[in-house]
Formats: C-alpha cells, structure tokens, sequence
C-alpha cells in the first residue's frame, strides 16, 4: 500500500502541462481509479440503487444480437453450473444436508460465469423494473429483452445438453452420473404448479440478491463472496430456477431414453413417462412466472427505498433538468445565458443523455460518433467518453452523488 501511494504522488507531480490534454485527462481517470482499487469499502445500498437502475436502462437499449449472444452464453454458463452439480452430487455419502450444500457451492460456477465472463441471464434481468419504475425504459423494452434473453437462454442451454449428452459424461462412475441427472430431472417434473411457483420465487429472491450484492462489489473477488452464499442457498434448498432446468429437465429427458441408465437407476421407462418435453413445459410455466415475481420483488423494494423520493421529485419539479441535477450552488436556466459556448455544448450533451435513451445508449457504445455533432474540446470529449466526473464537475459544477454513479456506470457499460 506504501508503494502505491507512493506511485500515486510521483503520478501527481507529473507536469501535466506538457501532455496533450486529452492525455491529460486519461491521467486523471488513472488516478481517480487507482484510488478506487486502493478502496476496500463496498459501495453502500444507495449507490448500488442507482447502479441497478443505469445497468438496466443499457440492457432495455442494448442491441438485439448482442443481447441474443449474450442471452445463449448465460443459458450456456448456468448449465456448465448444473452440469459440475450433478457430477459432486453424485453418489456422495456425507449425508444429506452436506450434499446439498456442496452441490450448491459448486453450482455457483453459473452464476459467476455470467457476472464476471459478461452475460444476459433471465432471472437476474427481473431488476431491470427498476429501470422501468423510474421511467428510464419503456414497458416494451422490458418485456422484449425478457423475452430474447428467456429464449436465448435456452438455446444456450439446449447446445449444452447436446455436447454433454455426445461427450457422453453421464457414464461416469459406472453410469451413476446418468442416474443422478435422471433423477434430479424426474424430481423437477414430478412438482405440482403451486409448489413449482412458490420456489421459482425463493430462488429468483436469492439470484437477484445475489445480482444485487453485486452492484455493491468493487472486485473480482467481491462479486464471487457476494453470488456464493445467495445461490449455495437456493441450490440447497431445492428451488426452482427456470434457466437451470432448461439443462437439468432435457439431459434427464435424454437420460430416460437410454436403457442402460434405466437399468442402474433400477425403474422402467413407465416409471419416467412423463419425462418428455410436456413435462418440461409444465415446469417451466409455473417457474419462470415464479421467477419472475421474485426478482420483481427484489428490484421493486430497492427502488421503493432508495430511488422512488428522487424520481417522484424530479417528475414533479416543472424545470430544466439541469436545475435539479447538481447539489451545492446550482445552475439555473437564467445562467445558462451567461455560459461559454462550450460549456453550453457539454450541458446539452449531458441533457440529452439524461432525457434520451437511445443517444444514452450510443454514447455509451460509441462515444465519437454520438459526440460528432457537438462542438466540444478535446478534453470534454476524453472526459465523456471515460466518464471522468471530476473534470466534468470543474466545469459544470458539483454533481450529486446519484448523477456520479450514474456517468460513472453508464459510460463504462457494467453489466450484471
């Protein structure tokens, strides 16, 4: 830590005079994230808030193919999860509360896939009604990067189950491997629709904690201890997650079509009828609106505690936006009369992004060309694109804490 702060001070005596601007500025992003690695502290809930918020509005705007890959990714990632499940799981004698738990441990590879690796998961898009509550994206938005995440997540799955079931990984340990993803298949069909509903929606609680955990996590290591816990418990517990069982319910289906795995399993293929694709429908119905409900839940409390005054507030207040943006001496409509032509052109970007999501969501992706049309400086331009909110509060005033948050997570596209 000496070092570092050491580093940080010869970094700081740097003649910046001597540098292009924009170089300029790129260093004091550096410095400004140096001293955020240096920082232990997880962001407190109301800055995960506002960072639940923004990472949705990016997804609702997000491009349908690369939400589509990133969709069959996480379908891919949850079933690499169960698929390590099923092998732990499998004819462990350490009785059954310990077998439960570890299967959850090591299930938690799904999820930490998707968060670190970068993918859309379903169950954890259920916070983007957060986005929707603050008026950040359309109803249709919502439901379309549902509906293309849900499908594209079962493609993923679905490629999964093929490879697995050619690889042929379910005849390991004398075929028992096969056995077990049989009979954790059979288990998921058997469930009647309430008791499938009820625990779609414990386990998209635990998921969207998880996810939430998350938003607060400054690290690699802090997002692994923030998803292991939440998804051990749903795991061990017996929850139902959609994603899972589009690999858990068709690699039992595919299970149920080989004798030999009938034959260790000692049942008939009478006894796994309903093993078939009706029943992994009736499965997934009940589940996913399970699912669905939960991570609801969690997004729209959140938002109720930490976001509903301010949003409320800034839909009431009948002035510019940017009136009610920054905290301390702020900035009234009159004044902006007075403003250099560049900072006027800084204002309006800043405006535009805030009342046009389609241009936020460009600014974001491809900052040169979505700031081609304003006259700015070279350094406004760095700072933009690298969301330096220390240069822009020079130059604008001192933004709020919510505003911060929201450049800082916007123009760097975190993804949960």
């Amino acid at each position: 830590m000496a070092t570092l702060k050491s580093s940080g001070k010869e970094m700081q005596r740097l003649d910046t005079e001597k540098l292009p601007a924009i170089e300029a500025s790129r260093l004091q992003t550096a410095l400004e994230e140096l001293k955020t690695c240096a920082t232990t502290d997880c962001r407190p809930p109301a800055e995960m808030a506002v960072k639940m918020e923004a990472v949705g509005v990016t997804k609702g705007n997000g491009n349908i193919w690369t939400i589509s890959l990133l969709g069959i990714l996480a379908g891919f990632f949850i079933g690499l999860g169960a698929m390590f499940c099923t092998l732990v799981t499998t004819d462990i004698q350490i009785g059954f509360g310990l077998t439960k738990l570890l299967g959850g441990v090591v299930f938690c590879l799904g999820l930490i896939l998707v968060v670190l690796a970068g993918a859309e998961l379903f169950t954890g898009n259920a916070l983007m009604v957060a986005s929707r509550a603050s008026g950040k994206i359309k109803l249709s938005q919502l439901f379309q990067n549902w509906g293309i995440v849900y499908f594209a997540n079962l493609i993923g799955s679905l490629l999964l189950v093929l490879v697995v079931f050619y690889s042929q990984f379910w005849v390991l340990d004398g075929y028992k491997v096969g056995v077990n993803a049989l009979s954790i298949a059979n288990a998921k069909v058997s469930l009647a629709f309430w008791p499938a509903f009820a625990r779609g929606i414990l386990c998209n609680i635990l998921v969207c904690l998880a996810v939430w955990l998350c938003f607060g996590a400054r690290s690699t290591v802090d997002k692994i201890f923030a998803i292991l816990f939440p998804i051990t418990a749903f795991v061990a517990c017996g929850f139902e997650h959609s994603i899972a069982n589009m690999y858990f319910i068709p690699m039992g289906i595919a299970m149920a079509g080989q004798a030999k795995i009938l034959e260790v399993a000692g049942v008939t293929a009478s006894q796994v009828a309903h093993l078939n694709v009706a029943g992994f429908i009736g499965n997934l119905v009940p589940v996913t609106l399970g699912n669905i409900v939960g991570g609801t839940f969690i997004g729209s409390i959140y938002w109720l505690i930490y976001l509903r005054k301010e949003r409320a507030a800034e839909a009431a207040a009948a002035r510019p936006w940017f009136a009610g943006m920054f905290a301390g001496p702020q900035l009234q409509s009159q004044q902006a009369t007075y403003l250099d032509t560049e900072t006027k052109a800084l204002i309006s970007v800043l405006a535009k992004a805030r009342d046009d999501n389609k241009f936020l969501a460009k600014l974001a992706e491809n900052p040169s060309q979505a700031l081609k049309a304003y006259n700015l400086a070279p350094e406004a331009k760095a700072a933009l694109e690298s969301g330096d909110v220390r240069w822009l509060e020079s130059r604008v005033g001192t933004l709020d804490e919510p505003l911060r948050t929201w450049l800082t997570s916007r123009l760097s596209q975190e993804k949960w």
